[in-house]
């Protein structure tokens, strides 16, 4: 398994950009708290996120708080979702490129 790492600047600015976009308000310091890991979705750029790791084990999907549409280098349509965990929190950045292919490039926000 991976280890938890900081994101990436684009990474990041697409959570940004998603919290943005949702209804929910996170921690100012949301950017300091959270470090992620790549999900298992084949190289499409999905991340698991953790804001507290002594409770990462026992979380469970909540809900769907925002979604962006994309075009990746390829012209492949690429849908990113970010969902909180059944307490609220951060839980996932879920990228879906609709060919199942990986990733090329985040978009340029």
């Amino acid at each position: 398994m991976e280890l938890n790492r900081k994101p990436t600047r684009e990474e990041e600015e697409l959570i940004d950009l998603l919290i943005k976009r949702s209804s929910r308000k996170f921690d100012f310091n949301w950017k300091e708290m959270i470090t992620v890991h790549s999900m298992d979705d084949g190289g499409m750029g999905g991340l698991i996120i953790s804001v507290d790791k002594e409770n990462e084990q026992n979380r469970l999907f909540g809900e769907q708080i925002s979604e962006y549409h994309f075009v990746d280098n390829d012209g492949v349509d690429v849908i990113a979702s970010l969902n909180i965990d059944n307490k609220g929190n951060l839980f996932e950045l879920d990228i879906w490129k609709t060919n199942y292919k990986k990733l090329i490039k985040f978009p340029k926000l």
